[in-house]
């Protein structure tokens, strides 16, 4: 089984990546930094699975393409897709920039819908495969300075709910993620303690427990959040 991960050396995806690796799943490991994708390659090394790295910038849309080629080219079918990556970029969306809210649609929704439809089709053909969409609470209600990520959040909601659609009749699954505050990097430097938080190993558990699953049955929506932020 191969598992593709976006975003996957910090936070949720990294999270994502161990656990795979750990249950035996070859992984593709997509992210901006070569140097942290060859770091968490070696610490994958423990695991018997079979790691492939590939650098690529998810706001540019020719490096999606170029990802997606890699994959076509030197790894055949996908069976789990994990769409993580993500940008926040606070800020009141009647005050920002144009370019705040378009740097995160290229992120938060243009590249999710690139890669799931390329996989998606392929995971069509093969009537099998699992697609997960990392989307936030924020895809249910807008939080507070964050009106563009909010914005971006709901449309990969809702990129979801038609992945969902799409796919079923050919025995896909798709499921989304609703996460609150998350234990990752954007929260480096916080007094809040861990157990304020969801923990992106809880993520990464649930998932795979969503993977062991009977073949048909669906998850739609997992709505995690802290107990008590």
């Amino acid at each position: 089984m191969k598992a593709l991960i976006t975003g996957a050396t910090k936070g949720i995806g990294r999270a994502i990546a161990v656990k795979l690796c750990k249950e035996g799943y070859d992984v593709v490991l997509a992210a901006r930094n070569l140097n942290e994708l060859e770091k968490l390659r070696d610490e994958l090394s423990v695991f018997e699975s079979a790691v492939f790295i590939y650098a690529a910038d998810c706001s540019v849309k020719q490096e999606v393409y170029d990802l997606l080629q890699y994959i076509e080219g030197e790894i055949g079918f996908i069976d789990v897709l994990v769409n993580n990556v993500g940008a926040f970029l606070p800020g009141i969306l009647l005050d920002e920039l144009d370019e705040t809210f378009e740097n995160q649609q290229q992120i938060n929704v243009n590249a999710g819908y690139y890669i799931s439809k390329l996989i998606g089709k392929k995971m069509r053909t093969n009537h099998s495969g699992h697609i997960f969409n990392i989307c936030s609470v924020a895809s249910n209600a807008p939080v507070k300075n964050g009106g563009s990520y909010s914005v971006t959040k709901a449309a990969m909601l809702s990129l979801n709910h038609v992945l969902r659609q799409e796919l079923a009749p050919h025995n896909v699954k798709v499921t989304a993620f609703l996460p609150g505050s998350t234990k990752t990097s954007s929260w480096d430097g916080t007094t809040i303690p861990d157990e304020k938080f969801v923990q992106p190993e809880d993520i990464a558990e649930v998932l795979y427990t969503i993977l062991n699953l009977s073949k048909g049955v669906n998850v739609d929506e997992v709505l995690i959040t802290p107990l008590d932020f």
